[in-house]
């Protein structure tokens, strides 16, 4: 009963002999639903090699995409607080712990150092959306800060890439603040003529919308990322009417003239390289990736 068994020499090998497929070999994209090689997939800048979406990404990700594994990261030591001592199904300090522990990051934005290029460094301040969805606290507005302030003194061009759900309700008025507090460090960084790009993500909505990142020199996004202020159903019950087909998509936005150009992810590194030799006029030479 060998054939049965299937365990007779040049048929096959028994069941337990089987080796498994590693996890996180294969990549299926969420939309068109193709499936490749997750090496492939991440070199690609996490965009799909067929369909050209775009998977959500963290900071790490992003600092690699421009960088590689060169970088460094700063004002690591900024941590939030609860000043208001904020309470709903949840308390704040809690849930600040519990996002701390699940991301392994301190809040909603991290700042690293590096350079695209032999001749080019660039400050990257980029937003977790995997933190309390984003959301824009007093860290979030003071590591901004700081990276502005790094930016002039340093005069380093700055990038703000932008993901978030808006102000972060459970810090209040300490929340709304940021907003201000950012832009107007952001036009002393335009007096000192250092380039700021911003960079807006899916979905970069709310406050963030409403200060930084719709303040850039240079005001950028991916493929079809959700770009506003409110959310769709919230302005279609004020108005009253129906929106347009990609309302809110950063092709419609850019479109209506908001934005400068959309970019894909994995072309970032150069367009970015390209744009700031230009704004900084310094000598730009096109290599190969």
């Amino acid at each position: 009963m060998s054939w049965y068994k299937r365990v007779k020499e040049g048929i096959t090998t028994l069941t337990s002999e089987k080796k498994s497929v590693p996890d996180g070999l294969w990549h299926k994209c969420s939309r068109c639903k193709k499936t490749f090689l997750a090496e492939d997939h991440n070199k690609n800048g996490y965009v799909c090699l067929e369909c050209n979406y775009h998977d959500k990404i963290g900071s790490h990700e992003y600092f690699e995409i421009l960088f590689g594994a060169d970088f460094t990261e700063l004002f690591e030591n900024i941590m939030p607080s609860d000043p208001l001592k904020f309470t709903d199904t949840k308390d704040y300090a809690t849930r600040l712990k519990d996002s701390q522990d699940k991301s392994g990051m301190t809040d909603a934005m991290r700042v690293a150092l590096g350079n695209l290029s032999d001749d080019m460094q660039l400050v990257v301040a980029c937003m977790d959306f995997g933190f309390i969805g984003g959301s824009m606290g007093s860290v979030v507005g003071e590591k901004i800060s700081r990276a502005i302030d790094y930016s002039r003194e340093n005069r380093i061009p700055l990038l703000i890439i932008s993901k978030s759900g808006g102000a972060r309700m459970m810090e209040a008025a300490f929340s709304l603040m940021q907003m201000a507090k950012t832009s107007a460090k952001l036009a002393l960084l335009g007096k000192a003529g250092i380039p700021y790009v911003s960079l807006l993500t899916d979905p970069t909505t709310g406050g963030v919308t409403a200060s930084f990142a719709m303040l850039g020199d240079v005001n950028i996004a991916e493929p079809e990322a959700l770009i506003g202020f409110a959310g769709p159903r919230v302005i279609r019950e004020t108005i009253g009417k129906d929106l347009p087909k990609g309302f809110q998509s950063s092709e419609f936005v850019l479109e209506h003239g908001f934005l400068d150009f959309i970019v894909n992810r994995n072309e970032l590194r150069g367009k970015l390289n390209e744009l700031l030799h230009h704004m900084m006029k310094t000598p730009f030479v096109k290599t190969e990736a």
